[in-house]
């Protein structure tokens, strides 16, 4: 007789734990988080934040089968995590510091998986728990270092790109002159919205639309000069609708135009995503032959 084949055993999840781990964090976290989700709402730069928790939960949720056929090894060292999360965070009450707080919230998040479920739930939860970062506004040094380059730069672009269709452009810093008109690229013209946003959009799109690392690695480093691209195209658009009416450089040709761009800055990814598909298949199908 041939031995029996025994069926995979299911391993019931900790609910009773992971309650009372969320209600707790929750409590601990709750000014945090409420100042967070207020930023989302008035901050234009972070209106992806609000996405952000729910791609998380939705690929959790996702992964409950696998979850709950993976065998929890709890671990006393995310206890450490889940110790340096507090610490983290009452360092950052004291120095004012919000990236410091918000961050915290994350890394004490992690250090709860890792005491409940051990490597096993921490390996299989990594990118849901990492994607979390993304929902935390940069910090404001980091920021002003950031937007000044790319408003230069974006300034730049514009002022060749109108060169070419021959219109007469002159830069002072960030202010153009087009034909008479001053264009100021502030700080919300600086492209780091779109930055972020497709950041966000090009690590959820590689998650559920391609299985190649390498593939996903490309996505995202992609981003930054797509990003750039679309934004100084956003510019010199609105430099050229300047010359033709002024008003249209303003108010809701200006945002349609950046809705526009935007959306297509995202079909770009996806164009690139499938271009480097197709390579990817045709040195596969190579290497078989060989």
């Amino acid at each position: 007789m041939s031995p029996a084949v025994e069926a995979p055993v299911k391993s019931e999840l900790p609910w009773v734990q992971l309650f009372w781990f969320g209600a707790l964090i929750v409590a601990c976290y709750l000014p945090i988080l409420q100042r967070l989700v207020a930023q989302w709402s008035s901050d234009e730069d972070m209106s992806h934040g609000f996405f952000v928790p729910v791609i998380a939960g939705f690929i959790v949720w996702q992964r409950r089968e696998e979850l709950a056929a993976t065998e929890a090894r709890p671990s006393m060292w995310g206890l450490l995590l889940v110790a340096w999360g507090c610490i983290q965070l009452l360092l950052g009450y004291l120095g004012t510091e919000l990236f410091t707080a918000r961050t915290a919230f994350v890394v004490t998040l992690i250090g709860a998986v890792w005491t409940l479920g051990g490597r096993p739930f921490l390996k299989k939860l990594a990118f849901p728990l990492c994607l979390l970062f993304l929902m935390v506004p940069i910090p404001a040094v980091i920021y002003s270092q950031i937007t000044f380059p790319l408003q230069i730069f974006a300034s730049k672009f514009a002022v060749a790109a109108l060169d070419m269709f021959g219109i007469p452009v002159f830069r002072d810093g960030n202010i153009l002159d087009v034909s008479g008109h001053l264009l100021s690229v502030v700080e919300a013209c600086s492209g780091i919205r779109s930055l972020l946003t497709l950041t966000f959009l090009s690590l959820v799109y590689g998650y559920f639309f391609e299985r190649r690392m390498w593939v996903r690695v490309a996505l995202f480093v992609s981003v930054i000069p797509v990003a750039i691209f679309v934004n100084g195209s956003r510019i010199t658009i609105t430099g050229i609708l300047t010359t033709v009416k002024p008003e249209l450089a303003e108010g809701f040709f200006h945002e349609a135009t950046g809705l526009f761009l935007f959306f297509a800055a995202f079909v770009v990814l996806i164009l690139l995503h499938q271009l480097l598909a197709r390579i990817a298949k045709f040195y596969e199908s190579r290497r078989a032959a060989v």
